[in-house]
This record gives C-alpha cells, sequence and structure tokens, in this order.
C-alpha cells in the first residue's frame, strides 16, 4: 500500500489503525470474520473497474469475457458448496438479496411471517424499521420464555391464522438449529412460500454441521462473510427438490417463468445495477476455500469453541438464552448480573475485547442499552484459538464484568489481550 501511503496518507493512517485493531483485539462479534490474503487480494484488483450488468453471456456492455469466467467459476464453485441447482453471486450485501426475495415472491401489503427481530429475528425479516416492515404486512412467530426456542406448534397455528404468502426462516441471533422439515410441512399447509435467510450460519451448512435448506425451502438467501469467511456479500440459492415455478406468464412472450428468471431479474435490473465483479471474484476465491477439507476442520473448531464457551459462561453464573448453543455464538442475558448490554459492550470495548449489546427475548430494555451480548467464534477460530483459549477468553470476560468501572482492571486485561494476540498473528501484509 506504498502508493496510497504516498497520495493519501491520511486514509492510509487509518487503515493502519484499523490493521492495529484488528491485529491485537480479541473479536467476538458473531457476524464478523477474517477474510484470507487471496480473498482480499481479490478484491483490491483492477476488476473494480469493470462495468457488466446483466448476466454471463449476457451483458450489456462489451470486454466482459474474462468476468463472465470469473462470474460462472463463483456460480459453479457455489453450487458445488451447497448442492444447489442455481445460484446469483451479484447482490451486494444480504439485505440487498433479501430485496430480491421479495420482489419475487411478495406484492406490497402481502403478509409475512417471520422470526421476531428481539427474539433474535434479522432486520430485513419485517422489522417495522426496515423496507421489509414498511412494505410488508409484517407478522411474527417467536421463542418460548422459559425454553429460548422456537415452538413450532405455535408457528403452525400462528401461520394458519394469518395465511401468510411467506414464512421466512434465519436470524441473527438464535443460538439453535431449524427444523426445515417442519417448517416446510407448515408453509405448504397455509399455501405460503418458505425462504431460508442462512446469513448466519453458512459455512457451517456448507461444512454439513447444521440441517440444510435448501431440499425444503422454495428460497435460500445468505452474506458471503459471517461463518462462510468471504468477501462482504450476498447470494441466492435454490435446491433441487422444491418445485421451481411461480406459474407466472412473462405479458410479451406468453411463456411462463421459473423462480430463477424471476430472482435473476430481481436482482438486475429490480434492486440494483452493475455487478461487483471484484467482490464476485474474491467471492469465487471464498467458495473455493471452502471446498477443501480444512473448512470442515475449521467450522467443527468454530462449534466446539462456541459449545466450551457457553459452558464456561454458565459455569461462572451467567444465563444463556436457551441454555447453549448449537451454532457458532452464544447469547447472554445479563440480567442476574445486574448489567446492561450497553454497560458491558462499552467495558470490554476498553479492554480490547469486542462483543456486542444485543437484545435477549423478552428484554425489558431499548435496543440502544439492551439486556444482552451476542458472542461469536468464528473470527478468533479463523486465528487459531481452540477451547481452552476460548475458556480463558470467557475468564477475561468475567474479569471485566465483574469491575466494568475500574480502569484498572480493563488496562490489565487488555495486557493480557494484547499477549494473547501476539500467540495468533492475523495480517501482516495490510499495510506493507
Amino acid at each position: 500500500m506504498k502508493k496510497l501511503n504516498e497520495q493519501d496518507p491520511e486514509i492510509f493512517g487509518l487503515i493502519e489503525k484499523e490493521t492495529e485493531r484488528q491485529n491485537f483485539n480479541i473479536e467476538l462479534i458473531a457476524s464478523e470474520n477474517f477474510a484470507s490474503r487471496a480473498v482480499i487480494e481479490a478484491m483490491g484488483s483492477c476488476l473494480t473497474n469493470k462495468y457488466a450488468e446483466g448476466l454471463p453471456g449476457k451483458r450489456y456492455y462489451g470486454g466482459c469475457q474474462y468476468v463472465d469466467i470469473i462470474e460462472d467459476l463463483a456460480r459453479d464453485r457455489a453450487k458445488a458448496l451447497y448442492n444447489a441447482d442455481w445460484v446469483n453471486v451479484q447482490p451486494h450485501s444480504g439485505a440487498q438479496a433479501n430485496a430480491a426475495v421479495y420482489l419475487t415472491f411478495m406484492k406490497p401489503g402481502d403478509k409475512l411471517l417471520g422470526l421476531d427481530l428481539s427474539h433474535g429475528g434479522h432486520l430485513t425479516h419485517g422489522s417495522p424499521v426496515n423496507f421489509s416492515g414498511i412494505t410488508y404486512e409484517a407478522h411474527f412467530y417467536g421463542v418460548g420464555k422459559e425454553t429460548g426456542r422456537i415452538d413450532m406448534d405455535l408457528v403452525r397455528d400462528k401461520a394458519r391464522k394469518l395465511k401468510p404468502r411467506m414464512i421466512s426462516i434465519g436470524a441473527s441471533a438464535y443460538t439453535r438449529d431449524f427444523n426445515y422439515e417442519v417448517f416446510a410441512a407448515i408453509a405448504d399447509e397455509v399455501g405460503a412460500f418458505l425462504w431460508m435467510d442462512m446469513a448466519h450460519t453458512a459455512g457451517l451448512i456448507a461444512a454439513k454441521l447444521l440441517n440444510d435448506p435448501l431440499p425444503y425451502c422454495n428460497v435460500v438467501s445468505t452474506t458471503t462473510h459471517k461463518t462462510l469467511r468471504g468477501p462482504r456479500g450476498g447470494m441466492l440459492l435454490l435446491g433441487r427438490d422444491r418445485e421451481n415455478t411461480l406459474g407466472v406468464v412473462a405479458p410479451k412472450s406468453g411463456r411462463v417463468k421459473n423462480w430463477s428468471e424471476l430472482l435473476d431479474s430481481a436482482v438486475f435490473p429490480g434492486t440494483q445495477g452493475g455487478p461487483l465483479e471484484h467482490v464476485i471474484a474474491a467471492k469465487a476465491v471464498a467458495f473455493g476455500e471452502a471446498l477443501q477439507p480444512d473448512f470442515i476442520t475449521y467450522q467443527k473448531q468454530v462449534m466446539e469453541n462456541a459449545k466450551s464457551m457457553g459452558a464456561k459462561f454458565m459455569e461462572l453464573g451467567y444465563d444463556l438464552v436457551s441454555g447453549g448453543t448449537d451454532n457458532h455464538l452464544v447469547l447472554i442475558d445479563l440480567r442476574n448480573k445486574g448489567l446492561t448490554g450497553k454497560i458491558a459492550e462499552e467495558a470490554l470495548e476498553r479492554a480490547e475485547i469486542t462483543v456486542n449489546k444485543n437484545m435477549v427475548p423478552f428484554d425489558t430494555q431499548s435496543p440502544f442499552v439492551t439486556s444482552g451480548i451476542r458472542i461469536g467464534t468464528p473470527a478468533m477460530t479463523t486465528r487459531g484459538l481452540g477451547k481452552a483459549d476460548f475458556e480463558h477468553i470467557v475468564q477475561l470476560i468475567d474479569t471485566v464484568l465483574q469491575n466494568p468501572d475500574s480502569e484498572d482492571v480493563q488496562a490489565k486485561v487488555a495486557g493480557e489481550v494484547r499477549a494473547m494476540c501476539e500467540r495468533f498473528p492475523l495480517y501482516d501484509f495490510v499495510t506493507a
């Protein structure tokens, strides 16, 4: 990055500071990960210059012969990774992918049934402050107060009453796996489309460590970062086992269009313009990495680390929503510790440990304060930390949270954090 330093030292300096932060912080944001050098290099390539509206072989611009091959590679690798029948790798983000799902399957005012944001759901699944809740009539299912798990009988009862156009699955802070077979039976019973947003668990699903949504859902969306460990972006997938037709007649040709055509059109020109071919190249690299055997080993370690953290937190008297985890994250209800999520997040950040405050089911605090924190293991597992290291991190977190106002405690823990991070080096190339 020598040229950047010469031309714009202000930006270079800020990137250098962020590199330092990532290198010497314990990163526990469940939705973050560390992309490989190969992924980062692809994102920083000359492909950022190329306009390529349309799909490979059907572009609105010339000079696409090489980006066509790259995008086809990304699609083929994603299909192999998930045993998918069709994919679209162009969505700029998970939210953009979800917008294309709505445009394909819903009309303004249609009913949506999704997981409540305050119970671990996602902003784009009907939150009233999001386009999904503004455009559609959103209704929600949640978790049981005692179990912290989704009650499928209650989902069925709500679906029968509402008769929604679509049922969404997927979450940003739900620690258990989903029963897609039962969800599919409910959707079929009430005549609803079934959509899974696997953004958080895409890597675990690719490694076949969690249930596979593709055989049961009409459409699947995801991000390509988080557990999948690629660049920031989105993707859409269709499986082989669900009927792929909406019975929608195209007005000009009179031909019945299938979902893949409608979803392609919903991405472009429906919700976005030219694809980011440099990011698509990085997605292709990440999918290639995920097809290697060591990716499965990594995902197993992610799950083992999360389970060990959960067990250690409970040993120290913390309340975990649902009493544990099946995936890569734990959700901690801090009310029995007399803390809010905001206080915990800020105290831990001063100790160089990054988490995020998070609503817990039946929360009594506002979303700006919250009663909980969300902790994930993907990023630090990428750095090489194992079960014993994560158990030590829990001890460090507990030390800080027992004395959230103590600058001395925070400084001492920050020193331990730096020593741990030095044992597991991350990037030595970003500012080289």
